[in-house]
Formats: structure tokens, C-alpha cells, sequence
């Protein structure tokens, strides 16, 4: 537990992977950690999250952190960070309108409270990309039909073959294990290390954006570790489940690497490699990876990274939840 000064003074305690300042990054181990649905109920969320996680970054960062104007000014940073705001605000609004069925199918308490805590970070996720838009100078009057634009093509070729898939087990059928291994797998399994990876590209050059991919992060990563126990804890009770649970995701992840996320990834990073290149005097010395100046980096090596990292993290999570048949 972390030491911090809690909202009435004083000392408190909050768990370390909900702390800002101490949670582990994915690429530090935090795909490692191990949580439960009865650790992170209700209460663990109440004690930790507004105080831990969110200690002055409710609205995504500190009040005192703000857009740098080379962000906000026409050219190929502003377009790539607009498009990759937009996106990121569908995809966590469409996460947590389907996180209400596992609220709603929850088998246990344990598991109904912690649900209900991930719909609320996730509406929150997408509250702050959302808000974000403004900051890059998107009137607010005219952002929901700007965010309607700037996914129409991601919406129709990402999100809506994923939810024709993944709807009918969450929604249709309420198989609740099965919608939790696809959300902890098609899911928190690629955004976390999205997250991550794109936090610590942004970092010198929009420090709003780092910060709320931090906050995002560090929920991601919780989400992941419980929804992996939750599966683990039920087919090691129910091993005749195992096949089907497996080619629940077999399905999804076929489904997933056939869409055209590749295309759109190389389109983001083609974008920030040139506005990166316009702005050099910032970045001479900022490290990507230890040993890695982001300068010296590629848009083929970046997203290589975020894959290696995506396929880690479902090798290690597949076998966690006793689902290694599944990685065939």
C-alpha cells in the first residue's frame, strides 16, 4: 500500500496499482498482476481510485497541464491526434455500453460490483478523450458531429464487425464467461498496451494526452487482471468449458487480426512521423524505450512494439485463464 494524503487530510493508504505514482506499466510487468473480482468491488474502487488513481486527474490530467499550442495548429500532429482522440472516445463509449450486460449477468456479487466499478471507469475514459477534442480546438458544438466524421470509416471496418461479433454472446445469449474472456482478450488486451504505448509517444508533445492515456492505462491493466481470474476461477471449476470458452476466442481473435487495424495504425503512425520530424528541437533527447530515442524511431518499429506487446499479453493471459488451446 502507498502513503498519500487522503481527501480529508491526513494519511491513507491506497493500493499500489491504482496509485498515479506507483502503479506498473505494462511493459514494466504489470500484465503480471493478479486481482480478483472480491479485492476490486465497490469498496477497493471507493478507496482507491478517486484518491489513487484519479488524485487530480478526474478530468484526465492536473488542472495545471495544458495542449500545447503545436497540437492544436493545422498540420500532421493535429490530424493524427484528432483522429486517434476520436477513436479512442468510440471505442471506450461502445466498451461500456456493453459492459451493462455483464452488470446485468453478473453470476455473484463479487463480480456485479466489479462490473459496475469498469463501467464507470470506462464512460469516464471516454468523457475525458471526448473532452479532449475541445482542447484541440474542436468547438463543443460541433464535436459530436465531428466525432460522427472522423469514425465513419473505423466505425464501419473496426468497431461494428467486432460488435457483431461480440454482441450476441454479451447481449443474446448472456453467456457472461464467455462475453468476460472476449472483453479481457478483444479488448483490455489491446487497449492497455495501446495506451501505454501511445502515452509515452505523446508524452513531450501533448502532455494532456499522456496523462489521460496514463489514467486509462492503469484501470486497463485491473480490468485485464480480474477478468483474467474470473475466467481462470470458473474453468478451473467447470473444465468442461474449457473448449468452448476456447473457441469463443479462437473466433474473436481470427475475427480481430483480419480487420483492418494494421492499416489504420500505419496511417496514424505515417501522420506522427512526419509532424515528429517538424518538431525535433523537442524530442533531441526524449527516450521511447530505455536506450531509444523516439527520434531515431520508426512508424513500423512503434507499431511493432504495441503488437509484440498486444501478443504478449494475450500468450500470457490465455494461459492464465487455462485457455492455451485458444492460442492455436
Amino acid at each position: 500500500m502507498t502513503d498519500r494524503t487522503g481527501p480529508e487530510g491526513g494519511t491513507r493508504k491506497y493500493a499500489p496499482e491504482a496509485d498515479w505514482d506507483t502503479a506498473r506499466a505494462l511493459f514494466d510487468g504489470g500484465d503480471e498482476l493478479v486481482l480478483t473480482a472480491e479485492q476490486c468491488g465497490l469498496r477497493y474502487w471507493f478507496d482507491n481510485v478517486p484518491y489513487g488513481t484519479l488524485r487530480g486527474h478526474a478530468e484526465g490530467h492536473l488542472p495545471d497541464v495544458t495542449t500545447p499550442e503545436l497540437v492544436r495548429e493545422p498540420g500532421p500532429l493535429h490530424d493524427v491526434l484528432v483522429r486517434e482522440v476520436a477513436f479512442r472516445t468510440l471505442a471506450e463509449e461502445r466498451a461500456a455500453g456493453s459492459l451493462g450486460y455483464l452488470v446485468l449477468d453478473a453470476p455473484n456479487l463479487a463480480c456485479m460490483e466489479f462490473y459496475a466499478t469498469q463501467l464507470i471507469d470506462e464512460t469516464r475514459h471516454a468523457m475525458v478523450f471526448r473532452e479532449h477534442l475541445v482542447d484541440l480546438g474542436v468547438p463543443r458544438e460541433e464535436r459530436d458531429a465531428r466525432l460522427d466524421e472522423l469514425n465513419a470509416h473505423d466505425r464501419a471496418t473496426i468497431i461494428t464487425p467486432l460488435e457483431e461479433y461480440v454482441l450476441p454472446v454479451i447481449r443474446d445469449q448472456h453467456d457472461f464467461y464467455g462475453a468476460v474472456v472476449l472483453l479481457t482478450t478483444l479488448v483490455e488486451g489491446v487497449l492497455a498496451p495501446a495506451f501505454e504505448q501511445s502515452e509515452l509517444k505523446w508524452r513531450p508533445l501533448d502532455p494532456v494526452m499522456a496523462d489521460i492515456q496514463k489514467g486509462a492505462g492503469i484501470d486497463e491493466v485491473r480490468h485485464l487482471a480480474v477478468g483474467s481470474s474470473i475466467v481462470r476461477r470458473h474453468l478451473a471449476d467447470n473444465p468442461a468449458e474449457t473448449e468452448r470458452i476456447a473457441e469463443i476466442v479462437r473466433g474473436g481473435m481470427h475475427l480481430f487480426y483480419e480487420l483492418p487495424v494494421m492499416q489504420q495504425q500505419q496511417s496514424w503512425e505515417a501522420l506522427f512521423q512526419e509532424g515528429m520530424e517538424q518538431h525535433a528541437d523537442l524530442l533531441a533527447d526524449y527516450e521511447l524505450w530505455p536506450g531509444r530515442k523516439l527520434l531515431d524511431t520508426t512508424p513500423d518499429e512503434r507499431i511493432g512494439k504495441t503488437l509484440e506487446m498486444t501478443f504478449r499479453i494475450h500468450e500470457n493471459r490465455l494461459k492464465d485463464m487455462g485457455l492455451a488451446s485458444a492460442l492455436a
